[in-house]
């Protein structure tokens, strides 16, 4: 079954060309069925590019997927057209006065780790959020700096600036084979990591949070918050072949003082093409959790399970 996206939005046709199925809205209409609505709270400045990468992953699983782009209310981005935010978007503050649920909600990641979290210009919204997915979302999925702030909003684990930024093609361990959320998971994997915080093992283990995947070199990568039908994940099993070489040749061109990513070119060389080692894991686990989703989400949107 496809994902059901407005027939203009770009990554409609990004997604047709890669042979994902897609549909648009006057076909899912004609389907006898319910489709799991899934939302895409989206803090990052590339819009349309994170976009592609989310509407790519869900839109894999054998299940019609509603997706829904929900942007902050009051911020606004300078980095994508306004006619795009305005035909695609639509505002927090919309969404809850019209009461919708959602079986699942993806909060991304966004550029802004320097600041504290009480800084952000729109945190006390994004609270809201946080606090709103208790009764309006079946399941949410926090990313990156959207993961970091949910945890620190629900259970005060704090994050740590790092000496120098995390960034490159990590090897993780996979601490909990027998989760919903592995299966099918290698015993490590490599999984692009960029950020320059980190949150700590004993800080999340005295939350009484599972870590799900670990690694030596960078901490915890995905952890579980079961109270809060949540899961955070600190990485980037999202990301294109090409996102890191962006991430870097933006620094580089710019005179930001940056490492080389590690073990994402051949070689290490930057004049090599970089190779894909974890598009598998990152369909498996979002594969996962939309079924996980579906075999759990009450039918009727307005069950008191959500």
């Amino acid at each position: 079954m496809p994902i059901r996206l407005p027939s203009d939005l770009p990554a409609y046709d990004v997604l047709n060309r890669e042979g994902v199925m897609v549909m648009d809205e006057d076909a899912a209409a004609r389907q006898d069925i319910r489709p799991l609505r899934i939302g895409l709270l989206n803090l990052m400045p590339k819009k349309i590019q994170t976009e592609n990468q989310f509407a790519r992953l869900i839109g894999a699983t054998p299940l019609q997927i509603e997706f829904s782009l929900i942007r902050m209310s009051e911020h606004q981005t300078r980095n994508t057209a306004a006619s795009h935010m305005e035909t695609f978007y639509r505002p927090f503050s919309e969404v809850v006065a019209t009461g919708e649920k959602f079986d699942g909600l993806i909060i991304t990641g966004a550029p802004i780790e320097h600041l504290p979290f009480e800084e952000v210009t729109y945190w006390d919204e994004l609270t809201q959020v946080f606090d709103w997915t208790q009764s309006h979302v079946h399941s949410t999925f926090g990313v990156c700096w959207g993961g970091m702030a949910m945890i620190h909003h629900f259970h005060g684990v704090p994050k740590h600036m790092l000496a120098q930024k995390a960034f490159g093609c990590i090897r993780h361990q996979n601490l909990a084979p027998a989760s919903p959320y592995l299966r099918g998971f290698s015993d490590d994997m490599v999984i692009p990591v960029s950020r320059w915080t980190e949150l700590r093992r004993d800080e999340i283990a005295a939350a009484g949070l599972p870590i799900l995947i670990d690694s030596d070199v960078t901490g915890p990568c995905l952890v579980e918050d079961p109270a809060h039908r949540a899961l955070y994940i600190f990485n980037h099993l999202e990301y294109d072949s090409d996102t890191l070489k962006q991430e870097y040749d933006r620094d580089v061109a710019s005179g930001t003082p940056i490492n080389v990513p590690d073990n994402y070119y051949p070689g290490n060389d930057p004049g090599n093409n970089p190779q894909n080692r974890w598009r598998s894991h990152a369909h498996l686990l979002y594969g996962n959790w939309i079924n996980e989703i579906y075999q759990s989400t009450p039918y009727d949107y307005h069950d008191s399970r959500h």
